[in-house]
C-alpha cells in the first residue's frame, strides 16, 4: 500500500489559511513598526520625574486621547506632542521610551510625570520620584518603498 502525501498537504493548507484568515479578521489593526532613533538625542535634561495613575486613568491627556496606565507616556511642560524621549533613572539606569502626550508636571523641580508602565520599566514605583536624564530621540526614517523599481525583461 503506498502514501500518498496528497491528503496530508490539503489538510496542513487548510490549516495554515484557516489560521491565517483567522488572524486578518480579529480586527487587531495595523502590525507595530521597527522604531529606529539616531544614536545622538536631540536634546538631553535631567532633573525629577514622577509618575500618576489612579484617578487620572481614562480621563482625556492634554493632547486629547485617553489616559493609559499600561501605555508608556509622559507629560511634559513644553516638548511637542508625539516627541519620543529615552527616560534614564540615574539610580539604576533602567531606561524607558516614552511619547509625549500630556503637559506637566506642575509640581516644582519635575521635568516629567510619566505612566505607570514607564514607571514599571524604570522600577521607580517604590519610590514615587526619581532623578532622570531625558533624551529626545530623533526617529530615523525607514522606507516603506523601494527607491529602484526592478523591471522584468
Amino acid at each position: 500500500m503506498r502514501f500518498s502525501p496528497a491528503p496530508v498537504v490539503g489538510i496542513l493548507g487548510l490549516a495554515l489559511l484557516t489560521h491565517v484568515t483567522g488572524c486578518a479578521s480579529r480586527g487587531s489593526g495595523p502590525r507595530p513598526q521597527l522604531a529606529l532613533y539616531e544614536p545622538k538625542p536631540l536634546s538631553v535634561e535631567y532633573g525629577k520625574a514622577s509618575f500618576y495613575g489612579g484617578r487620572w486613568i481614562g480621563r482625556l491627556t492634554a493632547n486629547g486621547e485617553h489616559y493609559r496606565a499600561g501605555d508608556k507616556t509622559a507629560a511634559h511642560k513644553k516638548l511637542p506632542f508625539n516627541t519620543m524621549v529615552r527616560v534614564t533613572n540615574l539610580a539604576n539606569n533602567r531606561t524607558v521610551i516614552v511619547r509625549i502626550n500630556n503637559r506637566g508636571p506642575y509640581a516644582k523641580g519635575r521635568i516629567l510625570d510619566l505612566s505607570v508602565a514607564a514607571a514599571r520599566d524604570l522600577n521607580m514605583t517604590g519610590d514615587g520620584i526619581v532623578r532622570v536624564k531625558a533624551e529626545v530621540l530623533k526617529p530615523i526614517e525607514i522606507l516603506d518603498k523601494p527607491n529602484r523599481e526592478l523591471t522584468l525583461r
